[in-house]
């Protein structure tokens, strides 16, 4: 079996193969890549404002789950430092 042309397809036509195809990584691929048209645009922080801001924003965004993910980070960087 020949696999679609998936630049040819919309991004609903994408979706809903990736849905039904779940195994394949191709299309899994490609529609990670088109990204989601109505998601909202950031820039990337140049300054350390920028990157106050940044970090403002991820926290409403994230809630209680953004000191936990923190935590883990951190925990799993000491990790990686202290093994042989």
């Amino acid at each position: 079996m020949t696999k679609p042309d998936f630049s040819r397809m919309t991004r609903q036509e994408l979706r809903a193969y990736v849905l039904a195809h779940r195994e394949d990584d191709e299309a899994i691929e490609a529609l990670i890549k088109r990204g989601n048209p109505n998601s909202p645009k950031y820039r990337l922080p140049k300054t350390e404002e920028d990157l106050r801001e940044m970090e403002e924003i991820l926290k409403r965004k994230l809630g209680s789950s953004w000191e936990a993910s923190l935590t883990l980070a951190f925990k799993l960087n000491i990790l990686i430092l202290l093994s042989p």
